[in-house]
């Protein structure tokens, strides 16, 4: 009788297994780098929407030569029949990451200081387009810079 060389088809489980680990470790990799990219562009639209606040705000201000008395997420920044900000954004979710303490480093918080100055603290997880991370207080002169730890 003659005998038949076996033939192995199809994979061993030690090859299997070392697929699954690289796998795994490509997945791993991918999603770390995927939550960094989500963190950085919930910080764009953070400082964009502060950069349309003011840019509303001093649409305001030349018209009626005032700030608005109190600015509500979710409300509007409008005068009259005009309408400078259809609805003032939210900051994006999830928040900060506890980069700001405080009940207001969520959120945008605007406050009337004067007839002719404002302020909105505002904070950023990450640094975006120049902007350091942690907490600032944009008003009509500009941003500053670490406004609470």
């Amino acid at each position: 009788m003659l005998q038949k060389n076996k033939r192995s088809e199809g994979f061993t489980l030690v090859e299997l297994l070392v697929v699954i680990a690289i796998i795994g470790l490509l997945s791993t990799l991918s999603i770390v780098a995927l939550n960094n990219a989500r963190q950085k562009s919930r910080d764009a639209v953070r400082a964009a929407d502060i950069k349309q606040m003011m840019t509303a705000l001093e649409l305001y201000y030349s018209d009626t030569g005032a700030y608005p008395t109190t600015v509500a997420i979710g409300g509007k920044i409008a005068s009259g029949t005009a309408t400078y900000m259809g609805i003032v954004p939210s900051s994006p979710k999830p928040w900060i990451d506890g980069k700001c303490s405080g009940t207001d480093a969520a959120d945008f918080a605007y406050t009337r200081d004067s007839l002719t100055s404002y302020s909105i603290k505002y904070c950023l997880a990450g640094n975006t387009g120049g902007i350091v991370a942690g907490g600032h207080i944009a008003t009509p002169n500009g941003t500053a810079d670490g406004v609470w730890p």
